[in-house]
Order: C-alpha cells, then sequence, then structure tokens
C-alpha cells in the first residue's frame, strides 16, 4: 500500500553563489547582501545544497509543479510508459537498468528547462527544488535511486573546487550528463499516494533566480 503524505511548506528563494558553511558578516553568523543569494553547499561533489539565504531585493521565478509529457505513443503501452521521453528513448524502449521513474524523472526536467527558457531563465538558475514522486505500478515504494539518476543529468554534475564535469549514471551504464550545471539546488523529495495525472511517477516545482 502507498503512503499518504501531507506536507505544509514555507520556501524563499534567490540568486545562488556557494558560500562556506560557516561565514560571519557584520558580527551575525552569516547575512546575504540585498540583491543576492548564497547556497551552502558542503563538499566538492554534493547532489544538493544545505540551504540558501536569500537577500531581500532578489528576483525570482517560481514554477507550476510539472510532471512528464505524454511523448510516448507506441500501441499498447501503460499509462506509465505513455510518459517514457522518446526523443531520448527511441520507440519508448528503456537501455539495461534505466527505471520508469527515471525514464519520466528526466522527462519532466526537460518540461522544467523549457518552462525556465520561457522565462529568461535556464537550469544554473535553480535554487530550490521540490519534487513528489509516486510508487511504479507493483512497486512498495517510490523509486528515489532512478529519480537521482535522473536528476543529476541535469543538475549537481561538476566538481565545484576542480571544475571538471562528472560523469553520470544512466540505468546501469555511466555517461556524460545531458545538461553541465553545477547548480545544487536545495531540494526535498516526497512519496505521495496519487500524482494528479494517471501514469505520472514524478512531479516537481522549482524556484530560479534572476542575475542582479
Amino acid at each position: 500500500m502507498k503512503n499518504t503524505t501531507k506536507v505544509v511548506l514555507a520556501v524563499v528563494v534567490t540568486t545562488a553563489v556557494a558560500v562556506p558553511a560557516t561565514a560571519v558578516a557584520g558580527g551575525r553568523l552569516f547575512e546575504p547582501r540585498p540583491t543576492e543569494a548564497h547556497s551552502f553547499v558542503t563538499g566538492d561533489t554534493p547532489s544538493i545544497a544545505d540551504g540558501v539565504a536569500l537577500g531581500k531585493n532578489v528576483a525570482w521565478y517560481k514554477s507550476s509543479g510539472l510532471g512528464p509529457s505524454a511523448l510516448n505513443r507506441e500501441p499498447g503501452v501503460s499509462a506509465e510508459e505513455r510518459y517514457v521521453p522518446t526523443d531520448v528513448f527511441p520507440g519508448g524502449e528503456l537501455p539495461d537498468g534505466v527505471t520508469i521513474t527515471e525514464a519520466q524523472g528526466i522527462n519532466a526536467l526537460m518540461r522544467i528547462g523549457e518552462n525556465l527558457e520561457r522565462a529568461g531563465l535556464s537550469y544554473d538558475d535553480v535554487v530550490s527544488m521540490r519534487v513528489f514522486l509516486q510508487n511504479p505500478d507493483g512497486e512498495e515504494a517510490m523509486d528515489f535511486a532512478g529519480w537521482n539518476r535522473a536528476y543529476r543529468q541535469f543538475f549537481a554534475n561538476t566538481n565545484l573546487a576542480s571544475g571538471e564535469t562528472l560523469d553520470v549514471q544512466l540505468g546501469s551504464t555511466t555517461t556524460e550528463p545531458m545538461v553541465v550545471n553545477e547548480a545544487r539546488p536545495s531540494r526535498f523529495a516526497l512519496e505521495i499516494e496519487n500524482l494528479p495525472v494517471d501514469g505520472w511517477l514524478v512531479e516537481v516545482e522549482v524556484d530560479a533566480v534572476y542575475d542582479r
């Protein structure tokens, strides 16, 4: 049986610049300048930020929750398979180890990129992310590992110290990321009982900031 999760969330966001885990400014532990946002990141290759500190005058954008597009029109596909991105996986065929959640995650994040572009933004402007995952049919829990593989195709795939691009997993293999991006958003991911569209396993909402 799937678990139902109820969430109450307050989020504030802005332009992200990585800072040390501990910083002192003006006698306080840390305080961002009015037009800045600072992502607190631990280590050189983390997947997410510890948090984001926001200045009061930063312009930011909040997306709607977006799931994957129904791109797979192959005959006889299931509701979940309908959301496999056939421009990435021709014919809806998934390579070895690629899960349906992973494929849908890639699809949903591609939609996020299109949404950001219309607002004059890109993946590297994202500072906060909320992810909702539904159990695949026949599974007792969400596929968090599959989601994380999809996420690293678009986010957190560089070494912050060296600038080197990291190889990422696609199912059972490693590849270059689809989008090279050093941004590490603050993030949460939750398993929920049902997403609003039949067949969706992934829905994503992001906050992004404009350069000042």
